[in-house]
């Protein structure tokens, strides 16, 4: 499912405008990446956790040459599903 799809499937689960039902979807996303940004995490009780992971800066090798190099340090977002959502895929 894609993100038109969703939008697609909001608007017509909750009886709206594909309009607002992307208006929502679009502000949902918005809100997690500031909050990511921030450092904060994103928890849904029972759906899941969204949050940022820290990679540490390290030696790496590049596959095309074998030349040594150095990988800085980054941060990732990670997300945790929560026990209801694995239950209700299991």
């Amino acid at each position: 499912m894609n993100k038109a799809e969703l939008v697609a499937k909001i608007a017509e689960t909750c009886e709206m405008t594909k309009k607002d039902a992307e208006n929502a979807v679009n502000a949902f996303l918005d809100i997690v990446e500031k909050q990511l940004k921030k450092g904060e995490k994103v928890a849904l009780v029972g759906f899941g956790t969204f949050d940022v992971s820290k990679r540490k800066a390290r030696d790496g090798r590049n596959p095309k040459t074998g030349e040594s190099m150095r990988i800085p340090a980054s941060k990732s977002p990670k997300f945790k599903p929560g026990k209801a959502l694995k239950d209700a895929i299991n």
